[in-house]
C-alpha cells in the first residue's frame, strides 16, 4: 500500500532553517504531483507547496513564497521541503501529500491529495 513518511522537522529559532523529508514507497512516485501542507494548532490543514510530477514546476503559497523551496529526487521517491528564514507562524505539523487522480499539474486544494504522511512537527521559537 502507498506510504508516505516524513522527517526533518524540529525546533528552531526563528529565522533559521529546516529541511524535511518525505519518502514514498507503494506508488509509482515519478508519475504524481506532490505537495506539503501544514496544519497549526486550531487552525484549518492548509496547502504550503508543491511540484509537478518532473519537478519542472513548483508553485508555493504567498506567506512561505521566496523563503520556501519544494523539490524532488524521483530516483529516489522522495520530496523535500526547505524551510529557510522561519517565522513563529510556520510552527505546525507539516504533511507531505500525493495526488494521484487530480488533473491538475500542481492541485493546491487538500482534496485533490489522496495520501497523506503522519506528518512531522515544527516549532519556531522567536
Amino acid at each position: 500500500q502507498v506510504q508516505l513518511v516524513e522527517s526533518g522537522g524540529g525546533l528552531v529559532q526563528a529565522g533559521g532553517s529546516l529541511r524535511l523529508s518525505c519518502a514514498a514507497t507503494g506508488l509509482t512516485f515519478s508519475s504524481y504531483p506532490m505537495g506539503w501542507f501544514r496544519q497549526a494548532p486550531g487552525k484549518e490543514r492548509e496547502f504550503v507547496a508543491g511540484i509537478k510530477w518532473s519537478g519542472g514546476s513548483t508553485y508555493y503559497a504567498n506567506s512561505v513564497k521566496g523563503r520556501f523551496t519544494i523539490s524532488r529526487d524521483n530516483a529516489k521517491n522522495e520530496v523535500y521541503l526547505q524551510m529557510n528564514s522561519l517565522k513563529s507562524e510556520d510552527t505546525a505539523v507539516y504533511y507531505c501529500a500525493a495526488a494521484i487522480l487530480s488533473w491538475s499539474t500542481i492541485p493546491t486544494s487538500r482534496t485533490s491529495y489522496n495520501y497523506w504522511g503522519q506528518g512531522t512537527q515544527v516549532t519556531v521559537s522567536s
